[in-house]
């Protein structure tokens, strides 16, 4: 039998493990239930991988996420080991074959989503494949109390009664003691070994700061740390508005989002790996499987919904073992924002059954018929045409999908697109000739940024009721655009594709899954008030509060994050002479803003502020014009 070592070095090239993965691995081999909880960037696949390729015989991965699964089969196919993946998309003929070739063709590796093992045809065909191992990535889905929960998860116990003499691994980066219980048990793991990586990271330095101006905190910390950086952003538009006041003030930035095309995400992707642009501005559809040990610094403009969330993605920052900053920037209405973005929109048990009801209805569905039925599907259209707000019925769209009630399939490379090819003084002229455009050309330039730098997603519904006119009138206003060479225009009827995976019940279906719904919108609320607490919390270590939330105890103040270094500074309070004289000195050359003092000298803003408040009460100093500071006598 090969060693796990040399399987190590012939295909990732590495004489070493990394912490816990010999172990992990060495417990595969032995035909053990294997747990392992290891952070971001701990080598979670390595641990079943490589047991895997010793083994004779086909590996299982059970996992959620179509882009990883199709970049960890790609990386395999780049080593010359045969995997393959069951996508979305693929003809019952294709799956056939492909099912085929993994019972003889000598594949290693099957990824697959906990949906598929509701076909029959992948059930049957699993039960004749020569399965040497089942790995179950993202693992919390599986747990009741995981923060990305799928009821669909619970289909993997099957695997096991097909196959009850291979055992099973299950891997996460994130996961509560409570959590833990619920994988092992809903896994029925025999006599699991249970491994745990410590989430302690000594070099990363984890900081909130409480801000009114967050681009001007943003530029502050990239230029004070000018090496690869990543911002997360709650949406789309802002990834290129951000990036691009970045780079107008000499960051090298790019973005990242969801709605780009694969061309687009792979140029913006290589231009940042390559650090052509330092700082990638994104949504979280950035960072799965990218690995780039060197990034400094990881900032989150917008507050993460769960601190789960919040811990991997900061955790891709400072991989090499350097010192690294993971920042939270929170503004005064950003606990207000957070709980109307992510608690305002939960849906109801009710809204989901009537959601449901409204889509068997739009599509014609008749009652106990529809399964397996897949239709086209305009989101915005069938939120007009019930007269539904659309984040919360996204959500509950989004609830049906990880119920497996439906699949929906979100296609946005095929959403409307365009871009404006013409200047801004030919832009007016034409509109001068054609003042009919003019409200719609108006209302897409004040809703999205960078719609003359590159091609843009836009929402046709919105862009619609802001130019008062119907979708069909937009299309042909955009179409007239087009032909007459102002825009480059993609335009697409449909955004997605619904799969209806169950007969239509109506309420008998929701019923089904309408403790699991209430469940996680409990555990969403509970999870908005962690990430609030964890961010006003200035009193204990961040990393000690991120620490003992996932369980660990005995854990010691980390001496680097914002409220460590706040400690040290309190017991080392500067003397208030020393301050003034400070200020009093840099003013004696030029006025200077508060800002700027704070950026020259060695103490803190409340500590210049407070200076700057008795030197004004004693007459020392003057407020300018311009909102500076200039010493009296001057």
């Amino acid at each position: 039998m090969e060693q796990p070592i040399d399987i190590l070095e012939t295909y990732w090239g590495f004489t070493t493990f990394r912490p816990l993965q010999e172990d992990i691995i060495q417990a595969v081999l032995e035909n053990e239930d294997t747990f392992a909880l290891l952070p971001t960037g701990g080598g979670k696949s390595m641990c079943f991988q490589i047991p895997a390729l010793i083994k004779d015989g086909i590996c299982l991965v059970v996992s959620p996420l179509v882009a990883l699964m199709k970049n960890q089969v790609q990386t395999l196919n780049d080593k010359g080991i045969k995997a393959m993946a069951l996508t979305s998309g693929i003809s019952y003929d294709e799956l056939d074959t492909k099912l085929d070739n993994c019972i003889y063709g000598n594949y290693k590796f099957l990824y697959l989503s906990p949906e598929r093992l509701q076909q029959e045809i992948v059930q049957d065909r699993i039960r004749q494949m020569p399965v040497n191992l089942i790995a179950v990535d993202e693992a919390h889905c599986i747990s009741q109390w995981g923060h990305d929960f799928r009821p669909a998860y619970r289909n993997i116990a099957q695997l096991r009664e097909w196959h009850p003499q291979v055992n099973c691994i299950a891997l996460t980066a994130s996961a509560t003691p409570e959590v833990v219980n619920d994988i092992v048990t809903e896994l029925d793991f025999i006599n699991p070994k249970i491994f745990k990586q410590s989430f302690h990271r000594s070099n990363l330095a984890y900081m909130t700061f409480d801000t009114n101006d967050k681009r001007y905190e943003i530029l502050r910390i990239l230029k004070k740390n000018p090496e690869p950086a990543i911002i997360y952003v709650r949406n789309r538009k802002l990834t290129i508005e951000l990036s691009s006041y970045l780079s107008n003030n000499g960051i090298a930035a790019t973005y990242f989002h969801g709605g780009l095309s694969n061309t687009e995400k792979t140029e913006q992707l290589n231009d940042w790996l390559s650090e052509k642009q330092l700082v990638m501005v994104a949504t979280n559809a950035f960072g799965m499987g990218i690995d780039k040990p060197n990034v400094k610094t990881v900032i989150h403009f917008s507050l993460p919904d769960s601190l789960e969330s919040y811990f991997q993605e900061a955790g891709r920052a400072g991989r090499n073992g350097n010192k690294a900053f993971a920042v939270i920037l929170k503004g005064k209405q950003d606990d207000l924002h957070l709980k109307n973005q992510f608690l305002s929109a939960l849906p109801s048990v009710d809204f989901i059954k009537t959601v449901y009801r409204k889509l068997c209805n739009y599509f014609q569905i008749p009652y106990g018929e529809g399964q397996q039925a897949t239709y086209n599907f305009n989101f915005n259209l069938f939120c007009k045409t019930y007269g539904f707000e659309s984040s919360v019925t996204y959500n509950a769209i989004q609830a049906l999908d990880r119920s497996s009630i439906i699949s929906l399939t979100q296609q946005f490379k095929n959403h409307t697109q365009l871009q404006f090819i013409v200047a801004n003084d030919p832009l007016f002229d034409y509109l001068d000739t054609y003042p009919e455009l003019a409200m719609v050309t108006k209302s897409i330039l004040r809703t999205y940024g960078g719609v003359f730098e590159h091609e843009t997603p836009i929402n046709t519904l919105r862009i619609s009721e802001k130019a008062g006119i119907t979708e069909p009138q937009l299309e042909q206003h955009l179409r007239k655009l087009e032909k007459d060479e102002i825009i480059a225009l993609k335009l697409s009827k449909t955004d997605a594709q619904i799969t209806f995976i169950e007969p239509r019940e109506d309420d008998k279906t929701i019923n089904r899954i309408a403790q699991t719904i209430d469940q996680q919108n409990t555990l969403k609320k509970k999870q908005i008030q962690s990430v609030l607490d964890y961010v006003d919390n200035q009193i204990s270590c961040k990393s000690v509060q991120l620490l003992t939330y996932f369980g660990e105890t005995h854990v010691q103040d980390c001496g680097i994050c914002s409220v460590c270094i706040q400690k040290k500074k309190t017991t080392h309070i500067p003397d208030a002479k020393s301050v003034r004289h400070a200020i009093i000195a840099q003013l004696e050359n030029q006025p200077l803003s508060s800002r700027e003092l704070t950026e020259r000298l060695p103490y803190n803003k409340e500590e210049i502020q407070e200076t700057l408040n008795i030197l004004l009460e004693h007459h020392i100093i003057d407020i300018t014009k311009t909102n500076t500071y200039k010493l009296a006598h001057l």
